[in-house]
């Protein structure tokens, strides 16, 4: 469907489920959709985000907004992620700018931002929205986080970020690059020189799983791996990727494209379990990789280096309380695999190091209350650190909601 098919196809739903159900940013979607002045679409955006051209590339829409959808009842649902791209797209060509509110009282407050992933760019924007002075630090040279340091380029277009970014910063928010938090500057340090300070650092560090092996050389994180790209030599080479979501998929497909002979993913539960974005299981399928469902690796073989990995079947049971099926090993089902690289892309932790000074919570991320504030004063958090759940749109809402406390805080 071209744009004007896509709005005729929208019911423009009263109750607005795909908004208030499905959008993790309760975007105004039938109100943009129906939009026609593409300015004023982009505007109505803004009012919830300012990732467009980024959430409406790569968001899983159809577990989302799209999954939300009246139309995909009984049929095919609205293409809510095509127009939110087009819209945000339109805003870059033609240089539509971000709606600021200024409120003078604010105009004189400044906030740190430490981070600059979908959480940090959001909180940024909408305080420096309001008038607050905003300065953004970023341990890497370029801003982005995930967006430029972990999704690979064939998923997420970067000039389309680069573009994203400049829109925000035009808000007027001064950057500090190469800056890093506990090496660079401290909590305490900026809690002296601003008013409020956010910390959306993310959690990036992989969950390496505790089997026999895990140290071999030739075993490797997949967030690593997409985050600082440097990778071994895959050619003629058999990698094993261990996980299920987009972080799997996005590895595998990377060492697909550098080369990589015989690309496995295994999971330990069945395919429809899988947390991936659809369309990213399929991709990955049509480029050549291999899956093997219903499976668990328990065992990496090898002297110095990886030479194989031993794995295992398992059967899906239902346990009591507990309402997804959980994989249980099948006894004497062991088999083994020549592999020469393994990649674990079972979830993320936060960097302990970096966050010691922070009451957490018992997962380890930082602990926040209701208004996204932490155990320091003047000091707010969000996104992957605080423990949200890891897609761009839930961060950037987590970003949101801390400028919203923060402004709150600084009146």
């Amino acid at each position: 469907m071209n744009e004007e098919e896509i709005r005729s196809y929208c019911l423009n739903c009263v109750n607005k489920p795909c908004s208030n159900k499905g959008c993790p940013l309760n975007n105004n979607i039938p109100l943009f959709i129906h939009e026609k002045d593409l300015k004023k679409a982009y505007e109505i955006l803004c009012e919830t985000t300012v990732l467009p051209a980024v959430c409406g590339a790569i968001c899983p829409h159809e577990k989302q907004c799209q999954g939300s959808c009246i139309r995909g009842i009984k049929g095919e649902s609205v293409s809510i992620g095509k127009m939110e791209e087009f819209i945000g797209k339109e805003s870059i060509k033609n240089d539509y700018k971000i709606p600021t509110d200024i409120d003078k009282h604010l105009k004189n407050k400044k906030v740190a931002v430490v981070g600059s992933g979908p959480a940090g760019l959001t909180c940024s924007a909408f305080l420096a929205k309001r008038g607050v002075k905003v300065t953004i630090y970023e341990k890497f040279n370029e801003l982005g986080g995930i967006l430029t340091h972990g999704i690979p380029d064939f998923r997420l277009d970067k000039e389309i970020v680069k573009s994203t970014i400049k829109k925000i910063l035009d808000l007027g928010i001064e950057v500090k690059t190469n800056a890093q938090l506990g090496k660079d500057f401290t909590i305490k340090d900026l809690t002296k020189d601003y008013d409020a300070v956010f910390i959306g650092i993310g959690a990036n560090i992989p969950s390496k799983m505790n089997i026999e092996g895990k140290n071999l050389k030739g075993v490797y994180g997949g967030n690593t791996l997409l985050e600082t790209r440097e990778h071994p030599n895959y050619e003629g080479k058999k990698i094993a990727v261990i996980g299920g979501g987009n972080v799997a998929m996005d590895t595998a497909r990377t060492i697909k494209r550098l080369g990589g002979e015989e690309v496995y993913i295994i999971y330990r539960r069945a395919e429809e379990q899988m947390p991936a974005e659809r369309k990213e299981i399929e991709d990955a399928k049509n480029e050549g990789i291999k899956f093997l469902f219903q499976t668990n690796i328990v065992k990496i073989l090898g002297n110095e280096n990886v030479e194989k990995i031993e794995c295992i079947k398992t059967e899906l049971v239902q346990k009591e309380g507990e309402t997804r099926l959980s994989p249980v090993n099948i006894e004497n089902s062991n088999y083994l695999l020549d592999m020469d690289y393994v990649v674990m892309a079972t979830g993320s932790k936060p960097e302990e190091s970096k966050i010691k000074e922070f009451e957490k919570n018992k997962w380890g991320y930082i602990n926040v209350s209701k208004n996204m504030q932490t155990s320091i004063p003047k000091v707010f958090a969000g996104g992957d650190i605080v423990g949200e759940k890891a897609t761009v749109a839930y961060a950037a809402r987590s970003g949101r909601n801390a400028a919203e406390s923060i402004i709150k805080f600084l009146q």
